[in-house]
């Protein structure tokens, strides 16, 4: 079943929570096109583009009419809730993104233009504080967009589910 409101979907969450892996999910059972936010941000050597050249490649991907974006990147949230109809947020535990961080490490990934290999210190620092520093104000975000529908996740089972649902309807 492809709900007609369900066109331009934002999937947010952790890192390492499976954002992308939910995003190419929900494009093999909706047939929209993913858009990952890393790749607009991110160079293959690494280094990141200026806020001018992201916003410009978010801007042009924001006027499609139907799209799933996989990312974060809180300051541009705003932006993206008032044009998307629907937002996914992957609201796991650290440990659970900890794992998912480790388990990637030397895959190749289509949200990212590297391989990621070894640990980082600063990036999982990110990650076990995400949950006290950067989760308040995704909520509040969420909560302020009433006529968007939000679905919120605590597991990996209930994504899953809800998916196979969505397959099967």
């Amino acid at each position: 079943m492809k709900p007609p409101d369900l066109r331009r979907i934002l999937v947010l969450g952790c890192p390492g929570g499976g954002k992308t892996t939910f995003a190419l999910a929900l494009r093999q059972r909706l047939r929209l096109p993913v858009v990952h936010l890393d790749q607009l941000y991110w160079n293959p050597d690494a280094t990141n583009v200026s806020e001018a050249v992201f916003d410009a490649r978010l801007a042009q991907d924001l006027t499609q009419d139907r799209w799933i974006i996989d990312g974060n990147y809180s300051r541009t949230l705003p932006r993206r809730l008032a044009r998307c109809d629907t937002a996914f947020f992957l609201d796991y535990p650290a440990e659970v993104c900890l794992s998912g961080v480790e388990a990637r490490q030397g895959q190749p990934r289509a949200d990212l233009p590297w391989r990621e290999t070894g640990d980082d210190p600063e990036f999982l620092d990110f990650i076990r504080t995400f949950a006290a520093e950067r989760r308040p104000e995704i909520l509040v975000q969420l909560a302020a967009v009433p006529d968007k529908r939000i679905c919120i996740f605590h597991s990996r089972a209930e994504a899953d589910a809800w998916l196979a649902a969505l397959a099967y309807s």
